[in-house]
């Protein structure tokens, strides 16, 4: 029995009516797409004395933190991305989750003054509560608890976030002290000039049904960065050239300084920590599975993802193992939508994403040859391409409209996919109750509801702060 074949067998291909080819390239696709994070998470989490909040390691430079961080982000990605598509079988990848990265450093340890040990604490503390939660069953019962149209309204909602995240990055959309966002100058700025040429390339090799389209555009936009670097076009420095890699392989002073950080933990503040983490992770993993699941077409008809416990489980290992090495909350990432237009419907996929992870540990890591603007190409393709997935809901019943729209409103607009499903979780017995339709909702729904205006009290109005 060939490798194809071995491989075929093991992850049940011809069940999902795909190919061992599909699934790699759809796994390569995935990759360049989360790539980015490599070199993002190292430096949101590394910190500066006297200048940025994170992890600073005395007798270390923030270079070489940030270089440790990268050797960990990749570890802790490619661990809980293989035990998603060898265990889960299926094809999410997973890494330190954006949001919860700026949470642990400029909240945590800047803001609240909690040792970065102590931070990764609560990190791995909520990754053994996810796993035990899991495995009674409790975090799949919540998310089956989950409101139909909010559940039908998440794939928009991370369509709409996707795209923002890639235009700011494309240097297409700015920020503005008047209007919050506006366009930014792409007719003289080379990073959006290179964007608009590499996103509708990109759109136009998609449309026309070309199998590896974002990654072919992602690598077109690439090579054509350099070129106009090299013939002079262009400033060396004007970033359209991704800089060179290094590696500080020696990860000891981060991996295990969770046990110094539990030697120091004050009960209540420390809980309240554990909390938020948990939260978010929460229901970011649940809402990213929620709306990749829905790209790939793995949803029930009541919207649920059958045997969502396993990839659940993953999660909850790349979190806790991602702690105890040194970074940050793992989460499945709403990139691998990305490989799943590319076909990728098995745990080849996510296989594939995990060994790449792993590949670049031993040469300079890839997401380092890929500017952060191509790599985001991918991104505002596939927010666009999710889009569609708007018609699922019923916009002529208004107990459906408001906590949809709301769900697809308030994820971009705040920066956070939790924060989309709280709304719209929220809002759901709300319109119910108005509108004398309360046969539709359970107990369930008034006990997630009430938990995220909780949740939402102690984000937000200082209680966190006032108790450290």
């Amino acid at each position: 029995m060939g490798l194809e074949q071995t491989l075929a067998d093991y992850f049940d291909l011809d069940q999902y009516d795909t190919t061992v080819r599909t699934e790699v390239l759809a796994g390569l696709t995935t990759f360049l797409t989360m790539s980015y994070i490599v070199v993002v998470n190292p430096a949101i989490l590394a910190g500066i004395p006297d200048a940025k909040p994170g992890i600073i390691i005395q007798g270390f430079d923030p270079a070489t933190v940030r270089s440790m961080l990268a050797v960990v982000t990749i570890i802790a990605a490619a661990v809980a991305t293989l035990i998603m598509g060898l265990y889960a079988n299926r094809p999410f990848g997973q890494a330190p989750g954006l949001g919860l990265n700026a949470f642990f450093a400029f909240t945590v340890v800047g803001a609240l003054g909690i040792p970065w040990q102590t931070a990764l604490a609560a990190v791995v503390v909520e990754g053994l509560l996810f796993i035990v939660l899991t495995v009674v069953g409790a975090r799949e019962y919540v998310i089956k608890v989950f409101p139909e149209p909010v559940k039908f309204a998440v794939g928009t909602g991370i369509g709409l976030f996707l795209a923002l995240i890639g235009l700011e990055e494309m240097n297409i959309v700015v920020s503005d002290p008047a209007t919050y966002v506006t366009l930014g100058s792409v007719a003289a700025d080379p990073i959006a000039i290179l964007s608009v040429v590499g996103l509708f390339l990109t759109f136009a090799l998609y449309a026309r049904g070309l199998r590896g389209s974002i990654i072919i555009g992602i690598l077109l936009t690439t090579v054509l960065g350099w070129l106009v670097t090299q013939a002079g076009l262009v400033a060396p420095d004007a970033g359209l050239v991704a800089g060179p890699a290094s590696a500080q392989y020696d990860i000891t002073p981060l991996a295990g300084a969770f046990v110094t950080g539990l030697g120091n933990v004050e009960a209540f503040s420390f809980a309240l920590i554990v909390f938020t983490f948990f939260f978010v992770d929460f229901f970011d993993t649940a809402g990213t599975l929620t709306g990749v699941s829905q790209v790939a077409g793995f949803l029930d008809e009541d919207g649920n993802l059958p045997d969502i416990d396993k990839p659940l489980m993953a999660d909850a290992v790349g979190t806790t193992v991602g702690g105890m090495l040194g970074t940050s909350t793992v989460t499945t990432y709403i990139e691998s939508a990305s490989g799943v237009e590319e076909g990728g419907r098995t745990g080849l996929t996510a296989t594939t994403v995990g060994v790449l992870f792993l590949a670049s540990l031993a040469i300079v890591p890839l997401a380092a040859a890929i500017p952060l603007y191509a790599s985001h190409i991918a991104l505002v393709v596939i927010g666009v391409v999710m889009l569609r997935n708007v018609v699922d809901i019923a916009w002529d019943d208004i107990t459906y409209t408001v906590p949809a729209g709301m769900t697809i409103l308030v994820m971009p607009f705040t920066f956070s996919i939790a924060y989309g499903i709280a709304a719209g979780i929220i809002s759901y017995p709300i319109v119910k109750l108005a509108a004398g339709e309360l046969d539709d909702v359970r107990a369930g729904h008034w006990v997630l509801a009430l938990a995220f205006v909780v949740y939402f009290v102690v984000r937000t109005s200082g209680v966190l702060a006032a108790q450290v």
